[in-house]
């Protein structure tokens, strides 16, 4: 490593709250931040997809939000804060000169090739101690878990079971970019998890029963089993299929896995007819991801007035419509589907799908109408599931009535931070921070889970979203959905719980802290045009203020 010190710029050009991009030896990137009198320094992009940080949020609390997809960062030592960051950036050591701010880096960490840092692993479990965690499942909170256990000390060996074939991946780039190669997705390679963070990868493994009162996870039949002093439940969703008349046949299909992602790929070719049932967010990403491919036709059928409607409103819904609508996809909404009719030369294949009487002729048909809790397997093994298959966990994730078990991510019904009432929410980001703050509780610091969900979605343009929306009673939007740049407001019982945004960044990330802060414009604030991007959060006050709350 090969240290430079270098006077980046005048110490009058950074007050306290702000933060600063500046060029490191002409072709590196640091951004500077100041917190009431200390300044601070770290590489200039977010680990997560290359988003500039100096164009996030900075909070007066050592925080630094990426303006895409709430990935966060400590900017006092560059360490993960929220995910869906898989890895820290690099911090550097800063000061005043002579009324310069200068920063002493090795020039190679400042460039966005080199903008991942690895974690400080306090532990990597080679050693052993005779403790072990198993977690089932093999997705985002997975990821985060092993992470989190190992960064904060946890010694004991970690198994993780999952009925998919690879090591965990960014499935968020499946339905917006049809994937097909997982060793594209993986966030670290089986090797890397077993050499760097002492853990066991089984994959194609399909967990059967859990014996609590012996610790014994048993997969593949009863053929073998585990023993853990830790469990971590974090299989996903499993895609649901409409009971219908031809809901099964081979070209009918759902989207979770890699293997969806070949399917899709493969049949979403030149002139042929794609049907997409369902109308929000997976059955549009497949929409957009599909677009630019020549398809004859694309019909999605929808139940609601416009899509995305019951999570985004009308107004938004509407505009989104009209978007899809310019680039050729025909909409029939307010409906539901009948059956789907098999093909008169090769009734294993579907050739359409009855709506409302009328039959769209179908080539291949995307099923996108949501997912169960992956939790069946649970029911004989002594677990209280909700109605929905998932799993009531307090604020601890733990599940309740079990001993050292644990539910994180689209299974688990957790407590608001502010309301206490539980939910489940089936976000990528919620997964990962959950997987996060199991990771520290398990290492022995508990971690209660106050994160703000955060999630977005690529529709034509980027969607972002942040809060507790789904029983809004009123919106606010400022801009203009049918143009895609607005934000929306969405308001209940007088409060603002959530919200969206496009082409208005870092208006969501900023959002998603206001929310946290408890700092959030009440409506009648925002109906008289107050802006969020003018709300300070960064300054020394605006700390005082939240502690003092």
């Amino acid at each position: 490593m090969s240290l430079k010190t270098i006077a980046v710029c005048n110490e009058s050009e950074l007050q306290d709250g702000q933060m600063k991009q500046v060029d490191f030896e002409g072709v590196g990137k640091v951004v500077l931040y100041r917190l009431n009198d200390t300044i601070h320094a770290t590489s200039a992009f977010c680990t997560h997809y290359g988003a500039p940080l100096a164009k996030g949020v900075l909070t007066a609390d050592g925080r630094v939000v990426c303006p895409w997809h709430g990935a966060c960062f400590s900017v006092c030592t560059g360490d993960i804060e929220d995910a869906p960051a898989p890895a820290a950036i690099h911090s550097f050591k800063a000061g005043v000169v002579d009324g310069k701010i200068n920063v002493t880096a090795d020039p190679s960490l400042t460039l966005k090739s080199n903008m991942s840092r690895s974690p400080k692993l306090l532990s990597t479990g080679v050693a052993g101690s005779g403790k072990s965690v198993v977690i089932i499942g093999g997705g985002s909170a997975t990821f985060h878990a092993i992470e989190s256990l190992r960064e904060h000390g946890y010694s004991g060996n970690i198994t993780v079971l999952s009925q998919e074939k690879h090591p965990p991946i960014d499935r968020t780039k499946l339905s917006k970019a049809l994937i097909t190669d997982s060793s594209k997705l993986e966030w670290r390679t089986a090797a890397d998890l077993k050499i760097k963070y002492g853990t066991t990868l089984r994959t194609g493994v399909t967990v059967t029963s859990v014996d609590t009162s012996s610790k014994l996870v048993v997969f593949d039949g009863g053929k073998e089993s585990i023993s853990y002093e830790t469990l971590i439940l974090a299989m996903g969703g499993t895609p649901r299929r409409l009971p219908i008349s031809g809901s099964d046949l081979e070209n009918v299909y759902t989207f979770r896995s890699i293997e969806d992602s070949k399917r899709v790929d493969a049949a979403a070719q030149e002139g042929k007819r794609m049907v997409v049932i369902g109308s929000s967010f997976i059955g549009m990403e497949l929409v957009v991801a599909v677009a630019k491919r020549g398809l004859a036709s694309i019909d999605v059928i929808g139940m609601e007035e416009h899509p995305f409607q019951n999570v985004l409103g009308k107004e938004v819904g509407q505009g989104l419509q009209m978007y899809h609508e310019s680039q050729g996809v025909k909409f029939h909404l307010k409906t539901q589907v009948e059956k789907i009719i098999p093909s008169e030369s090769d009734p294993s294949l579907a050739a359409g799908v009855v709506v409302s009487g009328q039959t769209l002729p179908a080539d291949f048909i995307i099923m996108g109408v949501g997912v169960a809790p992956a939790t069946e397997f649970l029911k004989q093994s002594g677990f209280q599931l909700e109605k929905d298959g998932g799993i009531k966990v307090d604020q601890y994730l733990k599940v309740q009535g079990q001993e050292n078990v644990y539910a994180v991510g689209d299974i688990a019904w957790y407590p608001q931070h502010k309301t206490g009432e539980s939910r489940r929410i089936e976000h990528w980001n919620v997964a990962g921070n959950h997987g996060r703050a199991v990771g520290k509780t398990i290492a022995g610091d508990p971690q209660p889970f106050e994160k703000v969900p955060v999630f977005w979605s690529a529709q034509g343009q980027q969607l972002r979203y942040c809060g507790l929306g789904a029983d809004y009673d009123d919106i606010i939007i400022h801009g203009n959905p049918d143009e895609m740049k607005f934000i929306a407001y969405y308001v209940y019982r007088g409060e603002v719980v959530a919200v969206s945004s496009m082409q208005n960044d870092p208006v969501v990330s900023k959002a998603s802290e206001l929310l946290r802060l408890g700092l959030m414009p009440s409506p009648t604030e925002l109906r008289e045009g107050k802006s969020l991007l003018s709300i300070d959060i960064s300054m020394a006050s605006t700390k005082l203020r939240v502690e003092s709350v």
